[in-house]
C-alpha cells in the first residue's frame, strides 16, 4: 500500500504499482482496474513474467458510434495503418517527447463512404499510435476474448471493491492532514485496523497465550 500526491504524471496509479510488485518474491498475478492499464506499467509487469489480469482502458471513437482505433489494422513493424475502408496510408516514425507515431489518411477521406463514421475532422481522420500499441490491443483483446482471464477479473473485482469501500466508509475518502507523509502513515495505520477487524471477525482469538484463527463466516 502507498500513498502519493493526487496529481502529476510520476504519481500516477501505475507508478506505485509497480514499486509495490516490485516488493514480492518471485513471479506474481497482478490484477487491477483500468487506471493501471498505461502502457509503461504492462510493459514492465509482462517483461518482468507476471501475469496481468489488469482491465483495459476503453477506446473512445472519434464519431460515437463510430470506429475506434481497434478497427484499424495497424502494423507496427511494417509501418502501415489500413482503415476499415481498405485505404493504407504509412506509420511515421516516433517523434516527440511521448515517441508517438501518426497515421495520416487525409486524402483518402475525402468522398469515403465510410467517413461519417470515422471522423468529423474536415481534414480527414489521424491517428495517433503510442509506445505500447501492441501490448494495449493484445490486452484488450484477452480481455474481450478469453474465459479465463474474464472469470479471474470477475472473481476478484468484488473483494478488492469490497476493501476500498470499507478503507473509505464513514467520511475517510477525505484525507485527514496536510502532507504526504502524515497521510501515508494514517492511512496505513487505517488499513491495519480494518485488516484486524476483518481477522476478529474470521474468528480470530487468543487462548494461552496463542493467537489461533478458527474460521468462521463473516
Amino acid at each position: 500500500m502507498a500513498l502519493r500526491p493526487g496529481s502529476g504524471a510520476a504519481h500516477h496509479e501505475s507508478v506505485p504499482a509497480l514499486d509495490l510488485v516490485a516488493g514480492e518474491d518471485g513471479l506474481v498475478e497482478v490484477f487491477g482496474d483500468a487506471a493501471y492499464s498505461s502502457g509503461p506499467c504492462r510493459h514492465a509487469l509482462t517483461s518482468a513474467g507476471h501475469r496481468v489480469v489488469i482491465k483495459p482502458a476503453p477506446l473512445r471513437p472519434a464519431v460515437p458510434g463510430g470506429f475506434s482505433l481497434d478497427d484499424f489494422a495497424i502494423d507496427t513493424i511494417g509501418s502501415t495503418v489500413t482503415c476499415p475502408a481498405g485505404h493504407q496510408v504509412p506509420l511515421s516514425a516516433p517523434s516527440g517527447r511521448n515517441l508517438q507515431r501518426k497515421a495520416f489518411f487525409t486524402g483518402q477521406c475525402v468522398g469515403c463512404p465510410l467517413r461519417s463514421r470515422c471522423t468529423t475532422a474536415k481534414a480527414g481522420r489521424i491517428l495517433t499510435i503510442r509506445p505500447h500499441h501492441d501490448e494495449l490491443a493484445a490486452a484488450r483483446e484477452q480481455a474481450a476474448t478469453d474465459p479465463l482471464w474474464q472469470q479471474d477479473y470477475r472473481r476478484w473485482r468484488p473483494p478488492v471493491e469490497r476493501a476500498i469501500a470499507w478503507l473509505v466508509a464513514r467520511g475517510n475518502r477525505r484525507l485527514r492532514y496536510i502532507g504526504t507523509i502524515k497521510n501515508n502513515a494514517w492511512l496505513h495505520i487505517r488499513a491495519a485496523a480494518l485488516n484486524l477487524r476483518t481477522l476478529i471477525n474470521l474468528g480470530l482469538t487468543r487462548t494461552s497465550g496463542t493467537w489461533t484463527l478458527v474460521s468462521k463466516p463473516i
